[in-house]
């Protein structure tokens, strides 16, 4: 995923922000389905006794009182929500939104991105906050998450940002 095309121009802070609402939307909703298959799940294994209801006559308050099936909950759905960008970063380039928004995820050096250098951008990013470094890189336009990972956010045309052409774009 490495890009020296000149004709492709670094995405501006405000259009990396349209397309990171969107993947916002994207990611409660990969949360919400996820949370839903681990509640049912347990809420199974409590009613067949595989799982220890603490005491609580109903699977609602078993979940609204005990840390450790709370902790449980949030750490599975976290982990659905970071795969999401973990695997459209690696497998791709873009995420939902920056499909939409014509933008792709390119590698500044020759080493391979993989998992690890995808998490290393996510962790950097801060939540989206390391993309407010646009506002000031006016001459580069890298956020954080660029700069530690090696990578840049290119804006693709709209011929480019089919699949198909991804192959002519990174030669």
């Amino acid at each position: 995923m490495t890009s020296t095309t000149p004709k492709h121009t670094r995405a501006s802070f405000f259009r990396r922000l349209a397309a990171m609402v969107y993947d916002l939307l994207v990611a409660v909703a990969v949360g919400m389905c996820a949370a839903m298959i681990i509640l049912v799940s347990m809420m199974l294994l409590v009613e067949n006794n595989i799982l220890d209801n603490q005491g609580y006559a109903h699977f609602s308050d078993l979940i609204q009182h005990s840390f450790g099936y709370q902790l449980t909950i949030q750490i599975w759905v976290m982990l659905w929500v970071v795969g999401f960008f973990l695997w459209f970063w690696r497998n791709g380039g873009q995420t939902i939104g920056m499909r939409a928004w014509r933008l792709r995820l390119f590698s500044t050096n020759d080493k391979p991105f993989g998992y690890g250098r995808a998490l290393l951008r996510l962790l950097c990013s801060l939540g989206g906050l390391g993309t407010l470094l646009v506002l000031f890189d006016f001459k580069s336009k890298l956020s954080l998450q660029d700069r530690i990972a090696a990578t840049e956010i290119l804006v693709l045309s709209k011929e480019d940002n089919h699949h198909q052409a991804w192959k002519k774009i990174q030669e």
